[in-house]
């Protein structure tokens, strides 16, 4: 009876934890009388969303990665490589109509990279994925010339432009495309048989093996697949900046990490979901934004958010507690 309880604990945690957990960040925000008549305008919740683009998407991949019992840490400069890119070919008067596929297959071949090491070495992940956020931010700087490329004007500045800025609609085309992205994740990872297969890596790769499935094969694609949704998060970085940097994105890794763990993610691996995914993007862009409103310096920042990390790490420890009873 006592395990049972506890199981529902564990479980209501899961599913309501990145609930609460923005509705606190939201409330600790709306105490302060000058930061809450703004904070809760239509026209700040847009610049919230619009914020939340970059980490939601890397942290739908990011979400894949660690459900199977993985890390990415090169995330950020897969970002701002695949932004370079973007910038570097629209600059070389490059169609956006091939620009867009081929800034986005540049954080699939890092992907590829990551996954070919990983299965292939049978590395661990946090050691691969380490080294290529060096490797990935120096060919980035190498591109660049170690300086932002800047480019004509370009359609692809259009999907995260802030038209009518006081309102909250419409809202960027980089949200739309941010939720689209959302179901699509969400329903091959729940309702096909390589997202069950993703799950079953994750909470026990050995006893996975021994049911026939191809592990290394699975675990090489995931980070492929991820590795395409951070290159979207890098078209999205540049249509936001309207530029090519590749110093952009230090610590996104972090943030998107956060994210996910905050959404119910175990980083033991074998848990976790989009909507909850979404749900700690959304709250980690609000924190950011709170703490900016409020005046807090980046410092200050950056402390909050590393506590944040080490609290969601400790919650989802408490879980598995309460899980296994």
């Amino acid at each position: 009876m006592a395990s049972q309880r506890q199981y529902s604990i564990a479980r209501a945690l899961n599913v309501f934890g990145p609930y609460i957990g923005l509705l606190f960040v939201v409330g600790v925000f709306c105490l302060n009388n000058e930061v809450r008549p703004y904070f809760l305008t239509g026209a700040n919740l847009k610049i919230i969303l619009t914020q939340t683009v970059i980490v939601a998407i890397c942290a739908l991949g990011m979400t894949m990665i660690i459900v199977g019992g993985g890390i990415d840490l090169s995330l950020g400069s897969s970002v701002a490589l695949a932004s370079v890119v973007g910038a570097t070919l629209i600059a070389k008067g490059v169609s956006p109509v091939w620009v867009v596929p081929l800034t986005i297959l540049s954080g699939g071949l890092v992907g590829a990279i990551n996954g070919g090491v990983i299965a292939g070495f049978r590395m661990m992940p946090f050691i691969v994925t380490l080294g290529m956020m060096g490797v990935a931010r120096g060919t980035a700087k190498w591109l660049a010339g170690n300086q932002t490329v800047n480019y004509p004007e370009s359609p692809i500045n259009r999907i995260m432009a802030l038209e009518s800025p006081e309102e909250l609609f419409p809202l960027p085309w980089g949200v739309w495309l941010t939720l689209v992205l959302s179901v699509v994740v969400a329903v091959w990872m729940q309702r096909t048989i390589f997202g069950r297969y993703i799950f079953a890596m994750g909470a026990n790769e050995t006893a996975t093996v021994y049911s026939g499935i191809r592990v290394l094969r699975h675990k090489a694609a995931t980070y492929v697949l991820a590795g395409l949704l951070f290159g979207v998060a890098g078209l999205m970085q540049l249509s936001r900046l309207t530029q090519g940097d590749p110093s952009v994105a230090l610590g996104l890794e972090l943030d998107v990490i956060a994210a996910v763990v905050i959404g119910g993610a175990s980083l033991n691996g074998g848990s976790g979901s989009v909507v909850g995914s979404l749900i700690g993007s959304l709250t980690m862009a609000v924190l950011r934004n709170g703490s900016s409103q409020s005046g807090w310096p980046n410092y200050m920042q950056e402390i909050i958010i590393g506590m944040v990390i080490v609290a969601a790490v400790g919650l989802d420890k408490f879980r598995q507690r309460k899980a296994r009873g």
